[in-house]
């Protein structure tokens, strides 16, 4: 407003003050007062102050409680401002790329169709079921009514082990949030429970049905929301609201990171630098192509073993999961262990490899690196470790070396790496053609690649719980920041991946089980594992849900030669990367190779701790004898730089 519009109102503003003086100035009757009782001296009465009409309520409060109030309001209201903001520009971002919005990203409608025509079609399996949900609901009311009336009861339905989104202790001690627990346990067992005993569904479509539920289950949990959350209403009143506008600007940082799609924070990424505290161990880079960088390490003993040791990680992540921490460091257990280890660190591929196929990374990789690592260690055979995807490559060209007589590879590892793909796990939702198609269109549309976050989407979908919603809990409704992780630094370190080798190795291995079946050709060979002769060391893990044991070992029993294979306590990464220091978990062998994973299982004998030194033994009955220890400076490849070399550093 100008000032000109602005006086007209303060010559008023004048007037009536003047006016407001004079009538003070008249004199005023005299205020009745109550006759004194005897005795007592007439008093004026006391001013009462007037209510403020602005705050209702707030007068009834203490100075304390009115400042909290006060507080919190203002802390929500910026709290719903910054996720506005957030969500605004979001969508903003996403409005300049429409192709990216898809409605049925799953694709999961028409089998959801399927198995619910199912359903309906069978009124009687259905009208049981509700009748047994509303039985547990009156099971679970009753409970609550005798608890209410003080009677110690057990809980209707109890978390599974091992779910940890109800450990606070208000989901037991608070009789509300008790039965907002178990209400929510009770409905998603029975929806989860309802699909699977579906009938006469085609398996992959009932299983893509079964996992889209418990996906949608886990996102509604009473613990992913502030209302219903014991620990997120608890911090945001003691912090007067400061955890939510915590929460809601980590939530837009997340927003903006994933340039208008949501990528979580899992650890703080500024706490961890390649080469300085993790992938330290000391080594040189002494052999690079397009595809990959070879690293030599130095040794750490007088001597080493005559074969040395070439380790081919997946090419989806970053080698350095094996050299986290100099305590976890598998390369630098290794090289105490006398092995001379040579460990190949993957291209972080741009568009301009979008065009590098499997065999491109078979050659230029496999078959490059060995030769390097036999030219560098002066031999002509070296021992090969092959992890998850890596050690799919390293099969298939093993394979390959078998159809053209070469025996440069005197022995494999194999780490949660699968051949056979026939049940292997729920990645196999991932893979049918509508999926691939969308994948497609999203690798046009970068320019040839497929995006590391993209990839780490897809890995996080397969236990929500653990690595999307704990994180959503954690940094939204309690306003607190990732605590700094190595693991999960290496986790979020994703790389892209060229559109025709990974096409390539979706439809090839997880559509269309090519290389078990023997119909995978690589560079006009057609490629058989009964073939492989070599002696092979596979391991698996229980738990594993990326490799799941049963498919590796369907894997194992493809190969022609000796294979020992090994069980290991835990998952994909702490069942591999398990050092024997840190003495945790287990794990199971047996000599025997029968028909069945559980067959297997029933002769094995379990041994506490990591699996590292029993591999070891096998190792070292494969890798000839002792020889000076090799300088990676001083080899007959000039070195090109300090490991961990460049490649690794290159962020998606």
């Amino acid at each position: 407003m100008t000032d000109q519009a602005a006086a007209p109102t303060k010559s008023k503003g004048k007037k009536k003050a003047k006016a407001a003086d004079k009538a003070s100035a008249k004199p005023k009757p005299e205020a009745r007062q109550e006759a004194a009782a005897p005795g007592q001296d007439a008093k004026a009465p006391e001013p009462q102050a007037a209510p403020n009409l602005a705050r209702p309520g707030l007068d009834l409060l203490s100075a304390d409680q009115r400042e909290m109030v006060e507080k919190l309001s203002a802390n929500l209201a910026r709290a719903a401002l910054t996720a506005q903001g957030a969500i605004a520009e979001a969508a903003l971002r996403q409005a300049e790329r429409p192709a990216g919005l898809q409605p049925d990203p799953f694709h999961v409608a028409p089998a959801l169709t399927d198995v619910m025509g199912r359903l309906v079609a069978q009124p009687d399996r259905l009208v049981r079921a509700q009748a047994d949900l509303f039985q547990r609901y009156l099971e679970l009311w009753q409970s609550a009514a005798r608890r209410a009336g003080g009677e110690s009861v057990e809980p209707v339905v109890k978390p599974e082990k091992g779910d940890k989104r109800f450990n606070d202790p208000d989901w037991i001690e608070n009789p509300v949030f008790d039965v907002i627990k178990q209400s929510y346990l009770l409905t998603s067992n029975w929806l989860n429970g309802l699909v699977s005993e579906v009938e006469g569904a085609d398996p992959m479509t009932k299983r893509r049905v079964e996992f889209f539920m418990k996906m949608l289950t886990d996102a509604f949990s009473p613990s992913n929301f502030l209302a219903s959350n014991p620990a997120a209403l608890r911090e945001a009143m003691a912090s007067r609201g400061e955890s939510l506008v915590k929460g809601m600007e980590n939530f837009a940082v997340d927003l903006t990171r994933g340039g208008g799609q949501l990528a979580i924070s899992q650890t703080d990424y500024e706490m961890f630098k390649i080469g300085e505290n993790v992938a330290t161990a000391p080594g040189k880079v002494v052999f690079q192509n397009p595809i990959l960088q070879l690293l030599q390490f130095n040794p750490t003993t007088e001597q080493v073993h005559e074969i040395p040791l070439l380790i081919f990680p997946p090419w989806i992540n970053k080698f350095y999961i094996l050299d986290l921490r100099p305590e976890n460091s598998m390369i630098r257990w290794l090289t105490d262990q006398g092995f001379t280890v040579f460990v190949a660190s993957w291209v972080n591929p741009d568009p301009a490899l979008a065009g590098k196929t499997f065999e491109d990374y078979m050659h230029e990789g496999i078959y490059a690196a060995t030769d390097a690592a036999m030219t560098q260690a002066g031999v002509d055979r070296v021992n090969t470790v092959g992890y998850c995807i890596g050690g799919t490559l390293l099969s298939s060209s093993m394979a390959h070396m078998a159809a053209k007589n070469d025996q440069r590879i005197s022995s494999a590892t194999f780490f949660a790496a699968q051949q056979d793909f026939a049940e292997a796990g729920d990645l196999l939702l991932f893979t049918n053609e509508d999926w691939l198609g969308d994948l497609e269109k999203q690798m046009d549309a970068a320019g040839g690649v497929l995006s590391g976050q993209a990839m780490a989407e897809t890995f996080n979908s397969l236990r929500a719980n653990d690595l999307i919603w704990s994180f959503f809990v954690n940094n939204y409704l309690m306003g607190k920041e990732p605590k700094p992780f190595d693991l999960l630094f290496w986790n979020s370190d994703q790389t892209r991946m060229p559109k025709a080798l990974h096409l390539f190795y979706l439809r090839k291995f997880y559509g269309e089980n090519a290389l078990a079946k023997g119909e995978l050709v690589l560079d006009n060979v057609k490629l058989d594992l009964k073939n492989v002769k070599t002696p092979v060391y596979v391991q698996s893990s229980k738990e594993d849900h990326i490799a799941p044991a049963r498919s590796v070992y369907r894997g194992a029993r493809l190969f022609g030669g000796p294979v020992t294979f090994t069980l290991a306590g835990s998952g994909h990464i702490a069942g591999v990367i398990n050092a024997p220091v840190a003495n945790k978990y287990q794990h199971w062998t047996n000599s025997d190779l029968p028909e069945s994973v559980e067959q297997w299982m029933a002769g094995a004998a379990e041994t506490p701790g990591s699996w590292w030194p029993h591999w070891a033994e096998w190792l070292r009955a494969k890798s000839g004898g002792l020889v000076p220890a090799r300088d990676p400076a001083k080899g007959k490849l000039a070195p090109i730089e300090d490991a961990p070399g460049s490649y690794v550093k290159v962020k998606s």
